[in-house]
């Protein structure tokens, strides 16, 4: 079951009409924001962490340059969940 924007809106507008409020709501929307916006990043830093060190078991030679490929692409992926740490900092101070 995918989790989108439409669901997300629903669960935020029921939360805010059984008596939530909007503080409330603001606190479920920014747990929502960062809870969703780090699964990807997690997920991805694992698997390239995984094929890393495969790549490194099958070539050791090559270790140095897969590293630092890793290490980039780390954090780029990284930065992803920053970007959605954001979001929720946003959604709690600013909205």
């Amino acid at each position: 079951m995918a989790l989108d924007l439409s669901m997300i809106t629903t669960l935020l507008s029921v939360a805010a009409q059984s008596g939530l409020g909007d503080t409330g709501a603001k606190y479920l929307a920014a747990g929502l924001a960062i809870a969703i916006g780090v699964i990807g990043p997690g997920v991805g830093i694992g698997i390239l962490g995984a094929g890393a060190m495969g790549a490194i078991g099958r070539n050791p030679e090559a270790a140095g340059s897969i590293t630092t490929n890793m290490i980039l692409a780390i954090a780029f992926a990284e930065a992803l969940g920053i970007y959605s740490l954001i979001v929720a900092v946003i959604l709690l101070f600013v909205v």
